[in-house]
């Protein structure tokens, strides 16, 4: 009898997250003040996180105990399963064996409440009761909004405007678990207010919510700013993906040939890829590691490797990343989740050292993919994790190619019940397959700061 799925008893998930830190080719660049370039520190960093959580994005520790609170949440959707993509294989007709991870078993349907629970329980510890947050296709809003109710916080969210418009269910679940949500940009923050006046149309981007979400966090006493990628802490709890999968796949007794995510500010790709990274990087097993993108916002596979800000108003500390440009605007495509211009610093090392490589892809090739993973194995892909499904088929193809027996493992960060308007337009060959002209990015990187590389 073959066994879809694989499980993991409760009592076999981790108690520890995972910190890739110490096991980077070379040390990560410091973060740099927005002010003043300098390197910052614990106190500069006060004002928008907890320091727990300040602790962990500067931590040299390996691994990190997760505190029991956040396990108590965790046991409500985790372990969550691994299955082996049998009909996927079939549909293909390849040798490969396919197997995915499915973070869509969550209350909020995607990965992102691996560190929403904890953040909200960090930020809970140390007194303060409400959360600020952008979000792009609302994932990350969403999840935020589960965790804070948990939490008993308040929290408001700046959601984008083209995916406040065309992803409703996201933003009405927010609602229902008791946030806040703002399209943005928005006439509540000054910033705000800026870009409106600029341009009334304009579809907003991740940089702009950041923006509009830090402002109004240092306007209060009571609230702190929450980030659902990009920075080292969101990685680290995003490990427990990953440290299961492993457990899982020696259940199954194989070992990945390819490791697959997609990629926007990089959080799902690297709970899933950093555990094996780890493997790499010891010198036991030689994966390779793929990070995915859409070719309408390509960070890793056409941007410069610099120093840039975080969000569009200069709000941030500067982070050494591939980075688009802080002022980028990106298309408004379906996979709202990946329109960021920047990347977690430890993606954009891993990348730049060769243990990482990175693909775009167009919308239309990964609905594509969604489809027919869709129509083999049943769950309905969200766009983002379109992008991973899509380089997926690539592989099994090569394999089919090669008369090769290959092990594919990826990430299947969300469903996509909540983005049906995407397949919708797709259905009625209405999606765009965005072209990134190369004068976009030139005009985004000319705004980029004057900091000695």
């Amino acid at each position: 009898m073959k066994d879809y799925r694989i499980d993991l008893p409760h009592d076999a998930m981790p108690d520890k997250w995972y910190n890739i830190a110490p096991d980077l080719p070379r040390p990560l660049a410091p973060p740099l003040h927005p002010g003043t370039g300098e390197p910052i520190g614990p106190d500069d960093l006060a004002p928008i996180f907890p320091m727990g959580l300040i602790m962990q994005e500067m931590s040299s520790d390996r691994w990190i105990e997760i505190p029991d609170e956040v396990i108590d949440a965790y046991r409500r959707y985790r372990p969550s399963p691994l299955y082996r993509a049998y009909r996927l294989e079939q549909a293909l007709d390849t040798p490969a064996h396919v197997y995915y991870k499915y973070e869509g078993v969550s209350p909020a349907g995607s990965h992102k409440p691996n560190t929403a629970l904890a953040q909200a329980y960090y930020n809970k510890q140390e007194g303060v009761k409400r959360l600020t947050t952008e979000t792009g296709a609302g994932q990350w809003g969403s999840a935020l909004a589960w965790a804070c109710s948990i939490f008993d916080m308040e929290l408001t969210v700046y959601m984008v405007r083209v995916s406040y418009d065309a992803k409703p269910g996201r933003r009405i679940t927010g609602q229902v678990w008791g946030a806040d949500f703002i399209p943005s940009p928005s006439d509540v923050t000054e910033f705000g207010r800026s870009i409106l006046a600029q341009d009334p149309d304009t579809p907003g981007s991740l940089g702009i919510a950041i923006s509009e979400a830090l402002e109004d966090c240092v306007q209060r006493d009571d609230s702190r700013y929450s980030l659902g990628s990009v920075l080292n802490h969101v990685m680290i709890h995003q490990s427990i993906i990953g440290l299961e999968a492993k457990q899982q796949m020696e259940i199954a007794g194989e070992y990945p040939d390819v490791v697959i995510g997609c990629v926007g500010g990089g959080s799902n790709f690297a709970g899933l890829a950093f555990p094996f990274a780890a493997d790499k990087l010891a010198g036991t097993t030689n994966p390779r590691l793929v990070g995915v993108e859409p070719t309408a916002c390509p960070t890793l596979t056409r941007a410069p490797y610099r120093y840039d800000f975080g969000d569009t108003n200069g709000m941030t500390p500067m982070l050494f990343m591939y980075t688009l440009g802080h002022t980028f605007m990106p298309a408004p495509l379906h996979a709202g989740g990946l329109r960021y211009h920047g990347v977690a610093p430890e993606v954009a090392l891993l990348v730049d050292t060769g243990v990482i490589e990175a693909a775009a892809l167009n919308q239309v090739e990964c609905f594509d993919a969604a489809v027919t993973f869709a129509r083999s194995e049943g769950w309905i892909p969200a766009p983002e994790s379109a992008h991973a499904v899509r380089q997926v088929i690539i592989e099994a193809e090569k394999a089919k190619e090669a008369g090769e027996e290959r092990v594919i493992l990826f990430n299947l960060s969300g469903h996509g019940l909540l983005d049906l308007s995407g397949y919708e337009a797709y259905f009625a060959g209405q999606l765009v397959d965005y072209s990134l002209p190369q004068e976009n990015i030139d005009k985004a990187l000319g705004d980029l700061p004057p900091i000695k590389e």
